[in-house]
């Protein structure tokens, strides 16, 4: 409370004070997000997360996510590209936590879609959606930085990173592809990584049809159709 005071009344302070209260709400910002994280962690560890289930299309959840991570985009000069079928991806879901899945991969896409301080074209993320008779899919493409040999089973570890010293963007506190994964095993489903040094990454979030139903295959590739083939 005293920092919301602090920070509405920034205007009335000199330079160097008011800058102090602008980082000191947006420290408080990220403390409150990873306290929330640290929370729902704490959740999943106790067996007490629950799901509340619907009829969810995975058309709508790409496109919702994308609107409200385009600011995002926008600031770091990368284009969302969503492809997508004209009739419904539906799975049994919660749609909060499908969102906060599809959330994570977009943002942490965003953050590594080109290698730092290169500027020089656009960068694309694109988000692709499919379905079958089982399943329901997600794919979140990046042409970064990628991943190295390895990583794409370490990178749903609680607060790991590729590469410590690399700036976040997003804010991330470490915790949200761990509350992901986790998100995803709750409804049955597969989230998995691809990664590559230099060409990029994918990450897949395949959920059942019905919650915890039989789940044998993906309707999306997790190595992407236009990934190049290694060097031997």
């Amino acid at each position: 409370m005293a920092g919301d005071v602090l920070h509405d009344a920034r205007r009335d302070f000199d330079p160097a004070t008011a800058r102090a209260a602008e980082l000191l709400q947006m420290e408080l910002d990220r403390f409150e997000t990873l306290l929330a994280d640290l929370l729902e962690i704490s959740r999943f560890d106790a067996r007490a997360a629950v799901l509340e289930t619907d009829d969810v299309n995975l058309v709508d959840v790409a496109h919702r996510v994308v609107d409200t991570t385009r600011a995002l985009a926008e600031q770091r000069d990368v284009l969302l590209e969503v492809q997508a079928p004209d009739h419904p991806c539906l799975a049994e879901a919660d749609v909060r936590r499908v969102e906060r899945i599809v959330r994570n991969l977009v943002t942490n896409a965003i953050d590594h879609a080109r290698p730092d301080g290169d500027r020089t074209s656009t960068a694309l993320v694109v988000i692709r959606v499919a379905s079958d008779d089982q399943a329901a899919a997600i794919a979140v493409r990046d042409y970064g930085v990628g991943l190295a040999p390895g990583e794409s089973a370490m990178v749903f570890n609680r607060f790991w990173r590729a590469d410590p010293a690399r700036a976040r963007t997003s804010g991330g506190t470490g915790l949200g592809l761990s509350i992901s994964m986790e998100d995803t095993h709750l409804h049955g489903g597969w989230l998995q990584a691809w990664g590559r040094l230099g060409e990029g990454s994918q990450f897949r979030l395949t959920l059942p049809r019905r919650v915890n139903g039989p789940l044998r295959q993906s309707p999306l590739p997790l190595v992407p159709e236009d990934a190049p083939e290694p060097v031997r």
